[in-house]
């Protein structure tokens, strides 16, 4: 017997929670990281800025809502009470420059941007026409923090390398986007699908880029592994005279003698000068035995 369809919501709804709480807590050890070193180091406040502002806006779209909004609510307000902490302890142990840049952020996004979303809707906006313009905006935001995850894949693939990349997150943020993907099919919300396809396509392909290249290794890395395995039989002279210091004995070394290589030009010529001298002699010999005749 099929389920009704406010059944189906309520339950994908219910899973949507748990795993976006989940989610929500993917940052909790790098602010313990933080906390004890007392410096936000190269972290960025960005992505926090970005998840309170998202949360914000989808409160505001559900309460549009009549009735079939209150999932929505319920995680989303526990995402802003989860993202004001981490805002909070970045600003606390950030330096003077990084402290400032995160709350002009803050200021323009979550207040002044906010705000005049907020104003714009309430005055301009009725009804029917008031949930299509928050749920276009809440599309376009949601599609920009869901391609954000694009540079990372781009390292990975340059660098060959996953570990910008936890499998676990990607994981758990691929099971949230399909998990509101069937909530919003369920309620009949095309401004909750829509952006959770795309969430739960980049996902999947992170986790298969994941896989290829967690087992991936390159011809040179291989080449290089091989290299550690074979022993190095070679001596290392400089750790011998660490090992056995002080001046070395003559008796100890044995020097062999010195020989001079003379080049082959030099040997022609004295075998050619020897030869003249030869001839000299005989003819000069000749000589004397004719005048001996005589």
């Amino acid at each position: 017997m099929a389920l009704p369809h406010n059944v189906w919501a309520f339950v994908f709804g219910i899973m949507g929670n748990i795993i976006s709480f989940v989610v929500f807590l993917a940052p909790v050890p790098t602010f313990v990281r933080i906390c004890k070193k007392k410096s936000t180091e190269g972290f960025q406040s960005l992505p926090y800025l970005s998840a309170l502002f998202s949360a914000l806006l989808w409160i505001y779209y559900a309460m549009q809502k009549d009735g079939s909004g209150f999932l929505l609510i319920t995680i989303n307000s526990v995402g802003c009470f989860i993202e004001s902490i981490y805002i909070i302890l970045f600003i606390t142990y950030a330096n003077k420059k990084t402290r400032i840049s995160t709350f002009k952020v803050l200021g323009l996004l979550n207040f002044l941007g906010f705000a005049a979303i907020v104003l714009i809707c309430e005055l301009l906006t009725k009804g029917s026409t008031r949930e299509k313009v928050l749920g276009g905006i809440c599309v376009g935001f949601s599609v920009i923090v869901f391609a954000a995850p694009l540079s990372i894949m781009r390292l990975v693939v340059r660098t060959r390398s996953v570990e910008f990349m936890p499998f676990s997150l990607s994981l758990f943020l691929t099971l949230s986007a399909i998990t509101w993907l069937f909530y919003g099919l369920a309620i009949k919300d095309f401004y909750v699908a829509l952006p959770n396809v795309l969430g739960a396509f980049l996902g999947a392909i992170q986790m298969i880029l994941y896989i290829i290249f967690k087992y991936y290794k390159t011809p040179l890395a291989e080449k290089t592994e091989k290299s550690k395995t074979v022993p190095d039989h070679s001596i290392d002279i400089a750790k011998l005279t660490t090992v056995m210091p002080g001046p070395v004995l003559d008796s100890a070394v044995h020097l062999l003698p010195a020989i001079h290589t003379v080049p082959d030009t030099e040997l022609q010529v004295t075998e050619v000068k020897s030869q003249n001298i030869t001839g000299l002699k005989d003819q000069r010999n000749k000589d004397f035995e004719n005048q001996n005749k005589v």
